[in-house]
């Protein structure tokens, strides 16, 4: 067998703190006996008491702050469905495709425009929602539920209106017959879950038909540029390569980022 030589100045150092570790333990033992012997019995079962939480004060600030996460998980998808966020984001990334610039500019970037821009577009249907429904919930005049019901009627009512500006009331009909419901001879008879996917179809036609306006300059370039290099015999040559600097060219003599955005902006009712 191996022998392990220890020398005498470790174990100098190691004796004094294995005795201070068991004195330590040997306390901590004595002191859960001690708590123990003087803790009374516990008599009868437990009872778990839950708090009331129809009522606003006992409303504990933990699930507050799990209600907000949840919105805020959810807020995304309500910002696609029901606002003009779907158009525009649309619109700016067929801009970039007809431009041929790739990546540029980068998602980043154009997401952080389009948000920008649909909150300038949903300004006043947001004013509505916060005096109709946000502010007398939070001062105590409305309970959730009226609260949810009048949050929603503005919403609707932008909705509504893009559906009929951009003439795409069929849509409505076709998710009413799919539904097994009657036709809705008035928008009030046309339930919320109904109207959110038409909107949504009407928004992307609406957008396809903006792109394709947009699209089209750019693409006369790319022909023209196309047709010269093939009538000089330089068919080896990328048309793109040539015809990018002339279409940044066009776009920034015309001040199209200024033009796109107006046009975009002014393309929805509110």
């Amino acid at each position: 067998m191996r022998r392990i030589l220890v020398s005498p100045k470790l174990l100098a150092w190691i004796l004094p703190v294995l005795m201070l570790l068991g004195t330590a333990g040997k306390s901590h033992a004595q002191l859960a006996a001690r708590e123990t012997t003087a803790r009374p019995a516990a008599t009868g079962t437990p009872s778990l008491l839950l708090p009331d939480l129809t009522k606003r004060e006992t409303f504990t600030s933990a699930m507050q702050m799990m209600i907000l996460l949840t919105v805020l998980s959810l807020a995304p998808a309500i910002l696609l469905m029901m606002t003009s966020f779907t158009r525009i984001i649309i619109v700016l990334s067929l801009l970039r495709q007809a431009m041929g610039t790739q990546q540029l500019p980068p998602n980043q970037i154009l997401i952080g425009l389009a948000l920008f821009m649909t909150f300038v577009v949903m300004g006043p249907t947001w004013n509505r929602v916060n005096s109709d429904a946000l502010q007398p919930y939070m001062d105590g005049k409305m309970d959730q539920k009226a609260a949810i019901t009048k949050a929603v009627v503005p919403v609707r009512d932008f909705m509504q209106k893009q559906i009929e500006y951009t003439g795409n009331g069929a849509d409505v009909d076709l998710f009413m017959d799919f539904s097994h419901q009657p036709r809705a001879k008035t928008w009030g008879d046309v339930p919320t879950l109904t109207l959110i996917p038409a909107f949504m179809l009407s928004e992307l036609k609406s957008a396809f038909l903006l792109g394709f306006k947009v699209y089209l300059p750019f693409l006369v370039i790319d022909m023209v540029i196309s047709s010269v290099l093939i009538s000089m015999g330089m068919m080896m040559l990328p048309p793109v390569l040539i015809s990018l600097p002339f279409k940044l060219l066009l776009f920034v003599l015309v001040d199209g980022w200024h033009l796109i955005t107006g046009s975009l902006m002014s393309s929805f009712v509110t």
